[in-house]
């Protein structure tokens, strides 16, 4: 269990910094320093000429204008101005600048690693295609927006039923796409994404709902197009009869569904059936140090026992590509990221968009000054071992060990894209604090800092910011993130899960015709 510190004492000088790696010619506030106060950083004693907000950077010597700015090893940014020593270090003083990098490619094959001697294992639900559910539910699908109401209706119609066992809930997946589409990448990316949750080994059999005349038509996941027809049924409001005569005739289905559902047993399965979706959200200054390190941990725990851990969010790699390039299992693996990594690229130019307006309002306040600093925190999710896939947006996840999707940053469309894609489970680092989850699959929250994770105690389920406070290492932190996954796996309710969030949000690509 997490350990709740509700008073922190006051920094000492030789508290007061955290000293990321030698090279860094800056340090971390642990909490907030005001001017004047003295820091010792490896035998060097400074004091602080400016106050410096808690997990923001002080520069530890003097750094001329144009010099760089070094964090976690790597450069982050110039110095738009001569910094001293001592100063604060942050938007105002530190500029962006696109880096440009001798690519270290592999020279041969990382092989896939041998299972283990002893398997972990947890209680899920075996699917006839060999995956693992770690819940059971019953999806409604709305094709479009045209039906995305109807959707949550008939969802909404069970709330006051009691449901038998083995039967986690029926989930509604509204949205605001499937018409007004461009034919084409666009539509091809939404049905890739909606099949994705219809087959999705947390879902037991699913509903696919439309009007009836929209650019996105149910006959695309019905027939010859469905791996399991007997799992899925389709309605339009049209044939049905409008909304009322919808939701009467797809609960009579569901009623079905339901008995399916539940003959289901959750069985005793390989730890190598976990697929899970890293992201992070609400980042701060402590996610490089704490929450994401200590995930990257759970991630090579993971990919030693022949599961998988998924990366997301390809905004939020730029600038540390060059570090993922030489992990990749092979030099295809190292091109296709560097392909989608310059695909986002273009996508951004075409709306005279910058990878450094990733970088929110709130992860500023938290420290984060730039996109490189963000990136080279974000990619510890995903620990050190070999990236071995590279898979577009709801791309069927295949592959072992370490794969990265190209997603947005943006929370609740990257974690739709990791749920098409396979993930039985999702771990979700944050720093400002988040509350977001998913219709049908656990999202485990991990805070970043002890302040947030006591504000917010209803929403975290893992206190990282203990490691900051010395009270607990990564690797720890790592283990205990590594064990309630296979609790949650089994069946133990997150915090979204009970709080009842149902975030889903499909990547729009196109323009609206």
């Amino acid at each position: 269990m997490s350990t709740l510190v509700d008073i922190a004492p006051p920094p000492t000088a030789q508290n007061a910094v955290i000293h990321l790696h030698p090279r860094d010619n800056i340090a971390i506030a642990r909490a907030s320093l005001p001017a004047g106060q003295e820091i010792q950083v490896d035998g060097l004693r400074l004091t602080l000429l400016d106050q410096v907000p808690m997990g923001h950077k002080v520069a530890l010597e003097d750094i001329p204008a144009g010099g760089r700015i070094v964090r976690y090893g790597q450069d982050m940014g110039a110095a738009r101005v001569n910094i001293r020593a001592g100063q604060w270090v942050h938007t105002h003083n530190v500029a962006f600048e696109e880096l440009t990098f001798e690519y270290e490619f592999p020279a041969g094959e990382v092989p896939y690693p041998p299972p283990p001697a002893r398997m972990p294992t947890f209680l899920g639900y075996q699917r006839e295609d060999g995956r693992a559910g770690t819940r059971n539910y019953i999806a409604v699908v709305a094709a479009s927006n045209c039906a995305a109401h109807t959707a949550e209706l008939i969802a909404a119609s069970f709330a006051g039923e009691s449901l038998p066992e083995n039967v986690d809930g029926i989930a509604a997946f509204p949205h605001g796409e499937g018409c007004g589409h461009s034919i084409g990448p666009d539509t091809q990316q939404l049905q890739r994404t909606l099949a994705g949750v219809l087959h999705h080994p947390n879902v037991s059999s699913a509903i696919i709902l439309g009007l009836g005349c929209e650019v996105n038509q149910i006959d695309h996941y019905l027939g010859k197009n469905a791996p399991d027809t007997d799992r899925l049924l389709g309605f339009t409001l049209q044939s049905s009869g409008g909304t009322r005569a919808t939701v009467d005739a797809t609960r009579k289905a569901i009623a079905t569904m339901i008995e399916r559902a539940h003959a289901e047993k959750r069985v005793e399965l390989p730890g190598s059936k976990i697929v899970l979706g890293l992201n992070c959200g609400g980042s701060d200054s402590f996610s490089g140090i704490t929450a994401n390190p200590a995930l990257g941990v759970c991630s090579d725990m993971l990919a030693e026992i022949g599961a998988a851990a998924v990366l997301a969010e390809t905004t939020e790699i730029f600038g540390a590509e060059h570090l993922l390039v030489k992990r990749a299992r092979n030099r295809e693996v190292a091109e296709k990221l560097l392909d989608i990594v310059r695909g986002y690229k273009q996508y951004l130019n075409r709306f005279g968009g910058s990878f450094n307006d990733n970088p929110s309002p709130g992860n500023k306040e938290g420290g984060l000054t730039n996109i490189l600093e963000k990136s080279l925190g974000a990619v510890a999710k995903a620990g050190s071992s070999p990236l071995m896939q590279v898979v577009d947006y709801a791309e069927r996840i295949t592959s072992p060990g370490f794969v990265m999707m190209n997603t947005p940053g943006y929370d609740p469309v990257s974690l739709t894209g990791l749920a098409a894609g396979g993930c039985n489970l999702i771990c979700f680092t944050t720093g400002r604090g988040s509350a977001i989850g998913f219709p049908t699959i656990p999202v485990v929250k991990v805070a970043t800092n002890v302040p947030m994770y006591n504000r917010m105690r209803d929403n975290m389920d893992i206190n990282a910011g203990r490691i900051a406070e010395g009270q607990a290492t990564v690797a720890q932190v790592g283990r205990e993130i590594f064990e309630m996954l296979f609790r949650v796996a089994s069946g133990e309710r997150t915090c979204a899960e009970r709080l009842g969030h149902k975030e889903f949000v499909p990547w729009r690509i196109g323009p609206v015709m």
